[in-house]
């Protein structure tokens, strides 16, 4: 799946976010489109790192700590973009398991069928 296609998948997530958890909020169409670009770079580069870091509570906690992870990621996101409120900890863990499961359902949806094992 394409740059463009991930991008927009992202953004529709974050407005899905911002629709069901009352803490997050975007102020136009735009600031979704860039903070789903943000988001990409924040994960890329920034999420794996935390993740080493946080190895030991993780095998600690089974994996759970991964969901304060994302939400860390989810609040970073919001202090580098201007347009995007994140109101509590609370509110980007929730909106990070919405963008989450959302994205999900729509790369499953919208992706092509991996090629077969041959």
């Amino acid at each position: 799946m394409g740059f463009l296609a991930r991008t927009a998948i992202t953004a529709f997530a974050f407005w899905c976010a911002a629709m069901l958890v009352g803490g997050v909020s975007f102020s136009g169409p735009f600031t979704l489109v860039v903070a789903a670009i943000v988001f990409g770079v924040v994960n890329a580069l920034i999420r794996p790192v935390l993740i080493l870091l946080s190895l030991p509570l993780n095998i600690i906690t089974l994996g759970l700590f991964t969901l304060v992870v994302n939400a860390a990621v989810f609040g970073l996101t919001a202090l580098l973009m201007p347009g995007m409120r994140v109101a509590s900890f609370g509110a980007a863990l929730l909106g990070a398991l919405v963008v989450a499961l959302v994205s999900w359902i729509a790369s499953r949806a919208i992706g092509g069928q991996e090629a077969p094992a041959r």
